[in-house]
């Protein structure tokens, strides 16, 4: 079982160790969580997690160690841990925006470094999360790979492709859970009380996203199923178009990608 470091246990470092924990891959006390200040962490640590103030400290014996902190962030954490690293330790990094040159910059050209982009479905074990990297091995990859595999999906892209995954995957939880929002208050002006309007929206969502994935079906060829001529299906459908619907979910992940792509700053 690999010991694995995380620094930064904000919602995401914290969402990954737990989720790592009920996939029953790894142990909590294989992994050891860093926070400024330990107080936040307790709860951490009476779970059986290892915590910790020091960061140099924190990655010792560590085989994987993942930076789960901010971009504007990093440099100062890298420039902290850049001499307590040792060979063969890899280094993930979950910092939008922050290339594997970035890191080397400041870590070392023979550093390994894998980055990585979930999302915080990654508590339940239901992630989407890409990874990619310059120079890393195939083994090494397979290493980063495994590891978030336990939590949800993992898709290997290439790095100019990061930000972009930053803006569908990651920013994209919040596209989608703002349209089920949207949903359940539409459900609540035709008639629905909020509870059941939501919990109604909620399961249409997860249907539909089971539908295609155990289909592997378009979503168009779905929807297709549901619209009959001159039905409501259609008639919504094509409201909801009128009004830019599309148009405004390409927008904003375009926008999202545009915005991730300037987050890190040397």
């Amino acid at each position: 079982m690999r010991k694995v470091t995380i620094i930064g246990s904000g919602n995401i470092g914290l969402a990954l160790a737990k989720g790592l924990v009920k996939s029953n891959e790894y142990q909590a006390n294989n992994i050891t969580l860093t926070r400024r200040t330990l107080q936040s962490l307790q709860e951490e640590k009476e779970l059986g997690f290892d915590v910790s103030a020091n960061n140099q400290e924190a990655i010792q014996g560590a085989e994987v160690i993942v930076l789960a902190i901010l971009p504007q962030q990093i440099r100062k954490v890298m420039e902290e841990i850049h001499s307590a690293l040792s060979p063969n330790q890899i280094v993930v990094s979950v910092a939008s925006g922050v290339s594997c040159a970035h890191i080397k910059e400041v870590l070392g050209l023979d550093t390994v470094v894998v980055r990585a982009m979930p999302n915080t479905a990654i508590a339940i074990g239901q992630s989407m999360t890409c990874i990619a990297t310059d120079t890393a091995t195939s083994e090494e990859v397979a290493v980063v790979e495994r590891l978030f595999e336990t939590v949800g999906s993992v898709v290997v892209i290439n790095e100019d492709l990061m930000t972009s995954a930053t803006a569908l995957c990651a920013c994209g939880i919040a596209f989608f859970l703002r349209s089920i929002r949207a949903a359940s208050q539409g459900g609540v002006e035709i008639g629905f009380h909020a509870h059941d309007a939501l919990k109604m929206a909620i399961q249409t969502a997860k249907g539909a996203a089971d539908l295609l994935l155990q289909t592997n079906s378009h979503p168009e060829s779905e929807i297709d199923k549901v619209t009959s001529p001159k039905g409501c299906t259609i008639a919504g459908l094509n409201e909801m178009e009128h009004n830019g619907f599309s148009s405004a979910f390409i927008k904003g992940i375009k926008f999202s990608a545009k915005q991730a792509g300037g987050l890190y700053n040397d």
